[in-house]
């Protein structure tokens, strides 16, 4: 088995649901997100998966999430955004994209700030 990593960001505004703290008022982060992909076997030219691919489909959901309210979106509507929420709902979105017979997600982290991350994995 191959482990391939990415590491790609994006910016979006949350406030935790449920929560009693700062953290329930409106506040962003810059979130670096980490793409985790095991491989079975490697292609020809060597590669369980082309990284411009994995990074493609990583940014290409990424942008759904970029620059937006996450209460307003519908994964996070009656979910609290949290980084342990935005990491489980990028695994199984990510899942669907590219999960194949050679290539399943492992893990995704998800980055707060530079000291704070939460990953999900099964």
């Amino acid at each position: 088995m191959y482990k391939l990593k990415i590491i790609t960001s994006f910016a979006a505004a949350h406030n935790l649901m449920h929560y009693q703290g700062e953290c329930e008022n409106l506040h962003g982060h810059n979130w670096k997100v980490e793409v985790i992909v095991t491989a079975k076997k490697l292609d020809k030219a060597g590669l369980g998966i082309d990284f411009k691919v994995l990074k493609a489909e990583t940014i290409s959901l990424l942008k759904t999430l970029d620059h937006k309210y996450l209460n307003e979106l519908s994964p996070f509507m009656e979910l609290s955004p949290s980084s342990e929420n935005i990491a489980r709902y990028l695994y199984y979105a990510l899942g669907e994209r590219l999960n194949d017979d050679n290539i399943a997600i492992d893990m995704v982290t998800v980055w707060e700030s530079d000291f704070a991350a939460a990953s999900y994995y099964e």
